[in-house]
């Protein structure tokens, strides 16, 4: 083919015409929004003043701004705006944006909006094209309602805080709604019945609806979500769910519905899940209604009968959840090879544990049947299951030997046998379970000695092996065990020498009950610096007690009663309860020794557990260095402080003043609070309260006459958040802004050059524990215990944030009857919240207690989690119910409260304190009922917990 030449000019030529055509047709092939919604946008961006918004180059292009998506291909309309975290507060904006009229999806979630003006109601209704609108997780507590969006189909106000009757919204108005999400919000009334028909997803949990779920809900037929969990809804679920054949999943979580489950549900071929626990559903669970389901949870309701025989062996099932229920019988002979978890603890279930159903389950993770009256042996087939992570079989009734087969589940997390009636030795094979957290066989029959081969389990952080008949010596390898937290050996036969113990030890060592003689060895304990807890009692220890033991800086409870010690004992520290009874050779000095008292044969040791948590033995308290080198530099100094002369003088000698702030607005304590007397006064170590690892508590008396409490921060550990000094600030700012009678919120601090004081007003210095355990004779009667409990419940609540709240929720890392100040009988105050903003446990170089928790009250799964979490803190509350209840510390005779009361289910009359439940009938039902609510908060798997909302709802409801 003969090459086209063209000539340089004629080229030139048609490039030039080439752009001329195209800058003509530019807004033609590249059309921008309209004159009209480019000024709308504009003026947005300037009311709104966001950052996005107003970068050079940017203003007259608004389809490029973050958020706001344009019309394709033309690019000629604005059609979605999203506003979601963008920290708007005023909502004045809102009708300016209904002037967009193309706009068909508008988000300003996850922002504090504390209202809705009425102009965006009446005005953005007429937007014919708006299908989407999401105004979740703001503060609104009221707006008009939505009858004139006719054309929407997506409508999200959750997490607002919105009461009122859900009639009133206009909801009924909404013809082509599909999605209606009111979750977390305050919105009472019934169940809807006169919603749009083509409604596809209903979402009101979290709400106070009431009444029952009316036969008209099959009127729903595309319905493919409802989620009524939460609620107040009572009576019978009708029989009509079963015709929305559509439905894929059904909550109805935390309420008060009760009668039988319907079969029709089983009907329903989309149904995937179904979560009805924690109600009050009787009668036996239906036979087929597993048929098409993948997770079912009906935990903690009051089913009874026998578990039906193809219940678990449908084969879309994953997670099955019947606990805390009343089901007897045998367990189902053939299981789904598909299920993850299988919860069927604490219910009446009897017999032998189908072997041949458990060889081939390699999804199985979670298998926990725990509390029923299982027995017969473990089977071998256990070993079969290759992904499981924990085992739980505690509290029946197995016997025989520990199947070696076990050691294949290299998988395994956690162990739990304890209490039953196992026997012979512990197979070597354990010694393969290479990533066990938790071994637990306490309290069976087994025999022969420790296997070595448990040092190879380098994971482990919990092992309890007390009452049994191990006998032999403790292996020289224990001190193996790195990760070692907590070591029970007590109540067997143990003797010889004691090793070098794994150095990690922070909860407890416990030794007592065995057959050790000779010297108490200083070598193997005096480098446990961490422990809280050492017990070497009813043993035949000899000699003197170690003067070594006295550099355990951690330790709490120092436990030596009946052995052959003879001499003095050494002077620990004020923080350290010790128990020297019943060695006669023994001398001691009162201040020092809090002996337990003898209760004829059976004496009780007694573990008070003092209001302080963890002692220090001086003041070394520095803050950390460089927020002191960033406070020093500020320009401002001290403002606003009242210094007398005076002390300035002779202040040479005194920590220097370098910020203070008062959170608080009441006038009163601006003119009472002086930061230098403050600093002055916990100057003197003497003048101190008490102290624990990170606070030291102080009384101070103002010049104006006016008394304080006042908290010295100690921050010799590093589990001090290393954080700069104006977040610091921030965050005991924070704190200071928080509102509830029964939470201990800071008025003022101060930063001064050896730490940090925070100032609270000065009520009766009382702790809940000391009213319960420290004066026996004065019986708290069952009102003030339940004022107690629902006003504890009322300040955790708060503290996690309600559905009305959008900040973080705020957790207590040590909550213990010792951390709830009492300014009445009536009227408790949850202290020590400042923990969770300025320690960080993974950093700690302390005890384990001390930051989650006193030993009885710390979560089980706090060993191998090392977080603070709500449900962790759920759980200590519930074993301050089980004090207010028994009259019990967490911690006694040797045995902690929580796992006594589970063992005691069978008898829960004789669990409550006799002095308080026998005054009147009304109280001891009453007390039986909030026993079934603090067992529901010590489950020990965490998501099967309730919330603490939940937790003080059904507190009000007994």
């Amino acid at each position: 083919m003969k090459k086209i030449q063209v000539p340089p000019e004629t080229g030139k030529s048609m490039f030039c015409l080439f752009f001329f055509i195209f800058l003509s047709c530019f807004h033609v092939c590249f059309p921008q929004l309209s004159s009209t919604q480019t000024n709308t946008m504009i003026e947005l961006s300037r009311f709104l003043n966001i950052l996005d918004w107003n970068l050079p180059g940017s203003e007259r292009n608004p389809c490029l701004w973050e958020g706001v998506v344009c019309s394709r291909p033309d690019s000629s309309s604005v059609i979605s705006l999203s506003l979601s975290g963008f920290d708007l507060s005023n909502s004045s904006f809102l009708p300016l944006v209904c002037q967009i009229q193309t706009l068909e999806s508008l988000d300003v979630s996850n922002n504090s909006l504390s209202s809705i003006p009425d102009g965006f109601i009446t005005n953005c209704g007429t937007l014919v094209g708006l299908k989407q609108l999401n105004l979740s997780r703001n503060q609104v507590s009221s707006l008009l309602g939505f009858r004139n969006f006719s054309k929407l189909e997506v409508l999200d106000i959750s997490h607002n805080r919105l009461s009122g009757n859900i009639r009133d919204y206009g909801f009924d108005a909404l013809v082509q709604l599909k999605n209606l999400s009111l979750n977390f919000n305050k919105i009472a009334g019934s169940v809807p019945t006169n919603l749009a028909k083509s409604l596809v997803n209903l979402e009101v949990s979290d709400n106070s609806l009431s009444g029952s779920i009316p036969e008209g809900i099959e009127d729903y037929q595309e319905l493919r979500l409802i989620d009524l969990s939460d609620n107040h809804l009572s009576g019978s679920l009708p029989g009509s769910l079963g015709n929305l054949s559509k439905l894929e999943t059904l909550l109805l979580s935390n309420n008060n519905l009760n009668g039988a489950i319907p079969e029709s549900l089983s009907r329903i071929q989309t149904l995937s899940r179904f979560a009805a626990n924690r109600n009050g559903f009787t009668g036996a669970i239906p036979s087929e209604i597993t048929k098409h389901l993948e997770n079912l949870d009906l935990s903690f309701n009051l089913l009874n009968g026998s578990i039906p025989d193809d219940l678990l062996s449908q084969p879309k099932l994953v997670s099955v959840d019947l606990s805390y229920n009343e089901f007897v019988g045998l367990l189902p002979q053939s299981i789904s090879h598909s299920l993850v978890r299988l919860r069927l603890g604490s219910n009446m279930l009897r017999g032998s544990l189908p072997s041949a159903a458990f060889e081939s389950l390699q999804n199985l993770t979670y298998l926990e049947m725990e509390n029923n009256r299982l027995t017969g042996h473990i089977p071998p087939a256990f070993g079969n299951l290759s992904s499981l992570n924990l085992l739980n079989l505690e509290m029946n009734q197995f016997t025989g030997t520990l199947p070696p087969s076990l050691g294949n589940i290299t998988s395994l997390q956690g162990l739990k046998l304890q209490q039953n009636k196992l026997t012979g030795e512990i197979p070597e094979e354990m010694g393969l379970l290479s990533k066990l957290l938790i071994l637990d066989m306490s309290w069976n029959s087994l025999s022969g000695s420790i296997p070595s081969s448990l040092s190879n389990l380098t994971e482990l952080t919990n092992m309890k092996l007390q009452g049994n008949n191990l006998s032999g010596t403790i292996p020289d390898s224990i001190g193996d065990l790195s990760s070692l937290l907590e070591l029970q050996l007590g109540q067997n036969q143990l003797r010889g020498r004691i090793p070098i113990m794994p150095p990690k030890l922070q909860i407890s060592l416990n030794l007592s009950t065995n057959m050790f003689q000779g010297p108490i060895p200083s070598t193997s304990l005096s480098k446990l610096d961490r422990l809280e807890v050492l017990d070497l009692s009813n043993n035949k220890f000899s000699g003197e007690i170690p003067e070594d033991l006295t550099n355990l800086i951690s330790l709490r409870q120092l436990i030596l009663s009946n052995n052959q010690l003879t001499g003095n004992t050494p002077k620990f520290t004020h923080n350290v309860s010790i128990d020297v009874s019943g060695n006669p050779g023994i001398t001691v000095e009162d201040r020092v020794v809090i002996p337990s008292k003898p209760s004829g044969k059976n004496s009780k040791l007694v573990l008070n557990v003092t209001f302080v948590a963890i002692g220090v033995t001086a003041l070394v308290a520095v803050i950390i260095t460089v927020i002191i080198l960033k406070l020093y530099r500020r320009s401002n100094g001290v403002n606003n402080m009242h210094v007398d002369p005076d002390e300035e003088e002779g202040s040479t000698v005194l920590p220097e003043v370098i910020h203070g702030k008062l959170l608080t607005s009441n006038s009163s304590h601006k003119s009472n609070i002086n930061f230098a007397k403050a600093v002055e006064a916990v100057a003197n170590p003497e003048n101190a309260l008490s102290k624990t690892m990170f606070w030291s508590y102080y009384r101070v008396v103002m010049p104006s006459g006016s008394s304080y409490f006042i908290k010295k921060l100690n921050t010799r550990d590093r589990v001090f958040q290393q954080a700069s000094s104006e977040q610091l600030e921030l965050d005991l700012e924070m704190l200071g802004k928080l509102h509830h009678p029964n939470v201990m919120v800071p008025l003022a601090y101060v930063l001064y050059s050896q730490g940090v004081l925070l100032f609270y007003e000065f009520a009766h210095t009382h702790t809940l524990y000391d009213v319960l355990h420290n004066h026996p004779s004065d019986v708290v009667d069952w009102t003030s215990r339940y004022s107690i409990a629902v006003g504890i419940a009322q300040g955790i609540c708060y503290l996690h944030g309600s559905k009305s709240n959008t900040r973080d929720p705020i957790l207590v890392p040590d909550l213990s009857s010792k951390k709830i100040m009492l300014k009445s009988l009536t009227e408790p105050l949850v202290a020590d919240i400042e923990l969770f903003k300025v320690i960080d446990p993974s950093r700690s170089n302390s005890s384990l207690s001390a930051v989650a928790g006193t030993i009885g009250y710390i979560p089980p799964e706090y060993a191998y989690t090392m977080r603070v979490t709500m449900a962790g803190n759920v759980y200590s509350f519930g074993v301050i119910l089980l004090e207010l209840l028994t009259g019990k510390p967490a911690v006694s005779e040797g045995r902690e409260l929580a796992k006594w009361v589970q063992s005691q289910q069978e008898e829960r009359n004789n669990i409550l304190d006799q002095r308080v439940s026998k005054t009147s009938g009304v109280a001891a039902k009453q007390m039986i009922r909030a026993l079934s609510i603090a067992l529901a908060c010590i489950n020990i798997s965490p998501g099967a917990r309730p919330k603490m909302k939940t937790v003080l709802r059904m507190l009000t409801r007994l």
